[in-house]
């Protein structure tokens, strides 16, 4: 068959009544579709059967994880993913359906196809790829091995892509934060001083990964800190970082679920990153626990990355790709829903921060990491799991550039039965709380979120 990006391109745009978004190049080194337009490969067949079996992201991702498909040599990986990211929201796009497939567009698909040899079973999914667990969704069981799934991965390679700072959130690119270091450190000390910290209080920190925000908070705040993870190799590896800082004696790390935390009250909690993996039938739960658990005049800090409301009648499907593989079970909210429950659980909530432009940078920084480090990266995870990060972050940079999703700070209180909620009466004057030690970097003092200032980042 001679030409077969040629016969593709126009089998898909005769299918969709549009012209596809990227140069597509073959198994037999032909190439079509609009010249500058970023470019895939196709490397052989089996990526065009991924394709019929299971059109859309789902088998994009299948393609790509397995290398059966990849990005042009001159193409850079977010060019594609923004451009395939506009082609499907297009309103005039066509969603070809049974009925299509006896029709002129989709005999003509079906006929190149089996030209190219692209008809024949359904090739098996990646090894990467993981099913909804057993049992039902967000119970403890299931949640320790969705968690499992994402953050058992290596710590080695965590730290290859995170940095020495080992913070797997959103940095905060205030003015003058030159590298991804700083920013993270900027953002932990938004946070202690959003929370109100100070010399003798206690922090729990729900999630809390690698234990950095606790190392931070008890360093440079002077608290006593509990975090929990039903993480295994984070919470080995925060237990180290602990003891190697000279904190043990005030910081202590569980392998705990957050429904198991009874021995309140703290003086403030902070949730980063963590929300998304609760669940909407068990977010009333995990609000309600989380104010339980503070005492009066305490403050929450939940920082969480949000999706864009539902259109009237549609319901909320996850992305099959993150779900599959990336984080299992895991579920956005719109920031709307968010503070609605953290109110009807009691908080009265007294600041949001949109943090979507900085999440972008932080994901960008994350991908340069893993190239840079790509080879070691593989043979730490597997050369299909390290392709599945490169995508899944690549992605959300994209989307978070793209106002697809977005990334909140939501300060919420507990207030005293009279009603008090202990805040300054300006943000100005609580964000100025100032650290219990002299070593306050430049790059965490309060300053204007506008990022048109700050350097360029890779």
């Amino acid at each position: 068959m001679a030409e077969i990006a040629t016969e593709l391109v126009d089998a898909v745009e005769a299918l969709l009544g549009a012209g596809v978004p990227v140069r597509i190049t073959a198994w037999d080194g032909s190439t079509a579709g609009p010249p500058g337009a970023p470019g895939i490969v196709l490397r052989n067949r089996r990526a065009l059967r991924r394709l019929l079996w299971q059109p859309g992201e789902l088998g994009l991702a299948r393609a790509y994880v397995s290398g059966d498909l990849d990005v042009a040599p001159d193409t850079d990986l977010y060019e594609v993913l923004s451009a395939v990211g506009r082609f499907g929201e297009r309103p005039d796009l066509h969603h070809p359906g049974l009925r299509d497939a006896f029709g002129p567009a989709g005999r003509r698909a079906l006929h190149t196809a089996l030209r190219a040899g692209a008809v024949g079973p359904q090739p098996a999914a990646p090894p990467e790829e993981v099913r909804t667990g057993r049992g039902r969704a967000h119970s403890r069981g299931r949640d320790r091995a969705a968690i499992s799934h994402h953050y058992d991965v290596g710590n080695d390679f965590y730290r290859l892509v995170l940095g020495p700072t080992m913070v797997y959130s959103c940095a905060y690119w205030a003015p003058g934060a030159k590298s991804l270091e700083a920013a993270q450190e900027a953002k932990l000390d938004l946070i202690c001083r959003k929370l109100g910290l100070r010399p003798g209080m206690r922090l729990l920190d729900v999630g809390c990964g690698w234990g950095s925000l606790l190392i931070h908070a008890a360093r440079h705040y002077g608290v006593t800190a509990v975090g929990v993870s039903i993480s295994t190799e984070q919470v080995d590896l925060a237990r180290s970082r602990v003891a190697e800082a000279g904190l043990a004696d005030r910081v202590e790390v569980r392998l705990q679920d957050y429904r198991e935390i009874s021995d309140g009250p703290f003086d403030a909690v902070s949730s980063i990153g963590m929300a998304e993996h609760v669940g909407a039938v068990q977010y009333l739960t995990y609000a309600r626990g989380l104010y339980g658990l503070l005492a009066p005049g305490g403050r929450l800090l939940n920082h969480q990355i949000s999706r864009r409301p539902d259109r009237p009648g549609e319901p909320y499907v996850p992305s099959p790709f993150i779900d599959r593989y990336v984080f299992p079970d895991g579920e956005l909210a719109p920031v709307g829903s968010t503070v609605g429950l953290l109110e009807e659980a009691g908080f009265e909530v007294r600041d949001v921060e949109s943090l979507r432009e900085h999440y972008a940078l932080t994901l960008r920084e994350w991908v340069a990491n893993l190239q840079a480090h790509w080879s070691a990266a593989a043979e730490l995870a597997g050369r299909g799991r390290a392709r599945v990060w490169r995508l899944y972050m690549a992605a959300s940079a994209v989307a978070f550039e793209e106002n697809r999703i977005g990334v909140n700070q939501v300060l919420a209180v507990r207030t005293t039965d009279a009603g008090a909620s202990g805040l300054p009466a300006t943000r100005d004057e609580w964000l100025a709380q100032a650290r219990h030690s002299s070593d306050r970097p430049r790059s965490a003092e309060p300053a204007d979120t506008d990022l048109g200032d700050r350097p360029s980042v890779r």
